[in-house]
């Protein structure tokens, strides 16, 4: 099982499933049922019905029970007996996360087999920490509609509750708005693409392009609250915004017409603060991203913004004379505030990289920790502020197993040396971000996060106490038989641990992607 549960009691004796075992619900559940019941015949091979009452004999019974508020909001207990099964939760969600553990339990028999049997047990389980996410990249090479789903379906394998979804960024715009349809006109396209690794002179020598319709992002969506996947959505500003520009570019300093980039990087172009005119496009495109997206969470970016136009542009410096700020590094504090305060007014919270960070930051800001800033980090935690922690060197998923190995990401820690305890609870959790320069297809992609990704939803859910790297490697190699049925292309267990000299000695290898 991954992630590990809280508290497993093994019993003697099996449950065996059969063409006659029935499924009973509380109310309120049959969506649930519908999944397990789609879920179950994947499994197993044939269908199940549901039944009227519960019966103690060879069913499986769904209970929503509040007297176990004490297992949290995702919380549940699951008991598999000789005759019968239980799931039962406090909420929905937590029926939820028991079928996945359940899901995990079946046994391997051929589908042909009709009984299939499972060992007799009693968990009692709930999550380490509310937020546990993965973030995809989809702007430096877009990832379909079906992959998406299947991304998330694999999230809730392994009991994760966040997708960020990167949307934008300077290698392509990758949501239709329909106020700005130059966003995917031009945004969405770029001539070729830079390949093989940061210094090469290669390119893959033909066009890359793709977005989302407004009605693939809302099925995408409900697909994963169906999932209780929370899909937080990612518009990048004011920096990494060229295939924006590219397309408006009258929203820039210098309001130069400049193509979407074929190679990845941090560009100086962003989105000049000085007119009013960006502030009515930015507020535009995130009132129709507010209508898409049900989070109460929008992330607003703000990573890797060089101020260098800001510092030599007419209407910036007008700008910082009328509000009477000192530099851009305040030029940019006036930008932050004005879009925090913009989400506020729609009783939306905002995310942003820990750049944003500044002295006085509004605490319902929300700052993913990525890198740098550790006192300014700890400043906003100590004032009332909530994080998530994305620890470049441990959860970025981007980098090959060299830099970083299966066993450094399993050894991370998301709570901060020396903090103290009563501040615990502003760690909502982690997030493993995935970038895609170097992952034009599925099947890179899925190398990338697996087996890390399983690790990850271990840090987020398993306490720190039941942790184990050994123990969990050796859960790995079954949980590997539940990967091949969703046919998904991890890396094996030989690849993922190179020694500490040979990732001495290839560290050169660790900035090289092969195309898979």
């Amino acid at each position: 099982m991954i992630p590990l549960p809280v508290d497993i009691q093994y019993k003697k004796g099996e449950f065996q499933f059969n063409t006659s075992t029935g499924i009973y619900s509380t109310s309120n559940l049959q969506k649930i049922v519908e999944y397990f019941l789609d879920l179950i015949k994947e499994s197993i091979g044939y269908e199940l019905k549901e039944v009227d009452c519960i019966n103690n004999l060879n069913s499986i019974n769904f209970i929503l029970d509040d007297s176990l508020r004490n297992l949290k909001d995702e919380g549940y207990i699951l008991e598999i007996l000789k005759e019968t099964i239980f799931i039962k939760a406090p909420t929905a969600k937590g029926i939820f996360y028991g079928i996945q553990t359940l899901r995990q339990l079946l046994s391997k028999e051929p589908r042909r087999e009709k009984i299939h049997k499972i060992p007799c047990l009693r968990i009692e389980d709930y999550p380490r920490f509310k937020w546990r996410g993965f973030m995809l990249d989809v702007s430096r090479h877009f990832h379909g509609v079906d992959t998406i789903k299947h991304i998330l379906d694999l999230l809730a394998l392994v009991k994760m509750n966040v997708f960020h979804w990167h949307l934008i960024d300077d290698q392509g715009w990758r949501i239709e708005i329909k106020k700005y349809p130059k966003l995917i006109e031009i945004g969405s396209k770029r001539k070729d693409t830079k390949i093989k690794t940061w210094w090469s002179k290669k390119y893959r020598g033909k066009p890359h392009h793709g977005f989302y319709t407004q009605e693939e992002i809302r099925e995408i969506v409900s697909y994963a609250q169906d999932r209780f996947i929370k899909v937080i959505p990612e518009i990048e500003m004011p920096g990494h915004c060229r295939a924006a520009i590219a397309a408006y570019p009258e929203l820039s300093c210098q309001k130069e017409q400049k193509e979407v980039p074929i190679k990845p990087g941090i560009f100086k172009d962003i989105f000049c603060v000085g007119q009013e005119e960006t502030f009515i496009f930015l507020t535009n495109i995130l009132s129709e991203i507010i209508e898409l997206f049900p989070s109460e969470i929008i992330h607003i970016g703000g990573d890797e913004v060089p101020l260098k136009q800001w510092k030599n542009c007419t209407k910036c410096k007008s700008r910082m004379k009328a509000e009477e700020l000192k530099n851009t590094k305040e030029l940019r504090k006036y930008f932050t505030k004005r879009i925090v305060n913009f989400l506020k007014s729609h009783d939306k919270k905002a995310i942003g990289w820990n750049e944003i960070l500044y002295e006085g930051i509004e605490k319902e800001v929300i700052i993913q920790w990525w890198l740098r800033n550790k006192s300014e980090v700890l400043n906003h935690i100590y004032n009332g502020g909530n994080i998530v922690s994305s620890h470049l060197f441990h959860l970025y998923l981007d980098y090959n197993y060299i830099l970083t190995p299966l066993k450094k990401t399993y050894s991370f820690e998301p709570i901060p040396k020396k903090i103290d305890e009563k501040h615990h609870e502003k760690i909502l959790g982690i997030e493993a971000p995935l970038w895609c320069e170097w992952v034009p297809n599925k099947e890179r992609l899925e190398w990338q996060i697996f087996p890390r990704l399983a690790a990850v939803a271990e840090i987020g859910w398993t306490l720190k106490e039941n942790k184990n790297y050994k123990k969990f490697i050796q859960r790995l190699e079954q949980f590997y038989k539940i990967l091949d049925e969703f046919g998904v292309n991890y890396a094996p267990l030989n690849n993922v641990n190179p020694s500490r000299a040979y990732r001495i000695f290839n560290l050169k290898k660790a900035f090289k992607w092969p195309e898979i």
